[in-house]
């Protein structure tokens, strides 16, 4: 009899073991589904909206044959149009053509749909500029950027407080600048719709 209360003892410990190890398993599962819930909300201006507008403005430059002058991509920092100079400003200057109108429009009307910061920093090639406007390459690319943004504002009622306006000059060139095209892919202005998630190391 002591032999068998033993071992019923032991059966009743055992069971209560294992009940009381699925409650923590069921706890942690329960952990596990709440972070992965948390995970899949997507907020305003998230990543999945960035992939529509890469989508929107890729099959713009198609429709258009704009493909050589503008290019579109998905980075870490968010969406990135790469537009050179001749699709925005006669070389040496910083007023925005008519004929980059249309797209800007287009842009425009995609920004409105979305909260992002977006940041337009202007480039150059390593020619020396000197003149009354633009003593340097760091006026000239910063005006070329302050011009885009200007046109974004004023003609399509963006809110300025989203964008910021960089001129780098030459001091990022994507080429060397040792050819007459390398030096034209370096004249460009470039517009970031930033990824809320990414972050600046």
């Amino acid at each position: 009899m002591v032999t068998f209360s033993d071992m019923v003892t032991l059966i009743l410990v055992f069971f209560i073991l294992l009940f009381s190890m699925s409650q923590i398993d069921k706890g942690k599962f329960e952990s596990i589904v709440d972070s992965f819930q948390g995970a899949s909300i997507i907020p305003d201006g998230s990543t999945s909206d960035l992939d529509v507008v890469l989508k929107d403005v890729k099959a713009y430059l198609k429709e258009h044959d704009m493909e050589d002058a503008i290019k579109a991509e998905r980075t870490d920092r968010g969406v990135v149009l790469v537009l050179q100079e001749q699709a925005l400003f006669e070389t040496g200057d910083a007023e925005v053509l008519d004929s980059a109108f249309p797209f800007l429009d287009m842009v425009a009307g995609l920004l409105e749909e979305l909260p992002n910061k977006v940041d337009v920093e202007g480039h150059t090639d390593n020619r020396p500029i000197s003149t009354y406007r633009y003593p340097s390459n760091w006026e000239l690319s910063t005006a070329r950027a302050s011009s885009v943004i200007r046109y974004l504002v004023n003609e399509n009622g963006l809110d300025p407080e989203r964008f910021i306006a960089i001129g780098y000059g030459d001091t990022m060139p994507v080429e060397p600048n040792d050819s007459d095209a390398h030096m034209q892919k370096n004249r460009r202005v470039e517009i970031i719709v930033t990824d809320p998630a990414y972050k600046e190391k």
